[in-house]
């Protein structure tokens, strides 16, 4: 069976720095949120699912980033919330690291 994943860049993996979080906008995908956590990279989408806001802007709270707006908050590995108001789970995205680039795994 023949591999239907592709991998997209998102951003060199310099530009975001330990313990932050960056915004990332590519055609044809979602705003994507960027972390560096314990000098690995996760992504998710950017913004909450509880409403309209962009999890760039919020902290980092040990593997947990915390919305700006209410104060709720996702597991970043998993995408599950771990913080009221939020209870939809936030999308992940498989991450490659290599040659200095910072890639998501998608269906091709």
């Amino acid at each position: 069976m023949m591999d239907t994943k592709t991998l997209q860049k998102i951003c060199d993996s310099d530009s975001v720095s330990e313990g932050n979080i960056i915004r990332v906008e590519r055609d044809g995908l979602p705003p994507l949120a960027v972390y560096k956590l314990d000098g690995a990279i996760y992504v998710t989408d950017d913004t909450c699912t509880h409403g309209d806001a962009s999890l760039a802007d919020g902290e980092l709270d040990g593997c947990s980033v915390v919305c700006p707006y209410h104060m709720g908050a996702f597991d970043i590995k998993t995408g599950e919330p771990t913080a009221a108001p939020c209870t939809e789970v936030l999308k992940i995205y498989t991450v490659i690291v290599r040659d200095g680039s910072v890639y998501i795994e998608g269906d091709g």
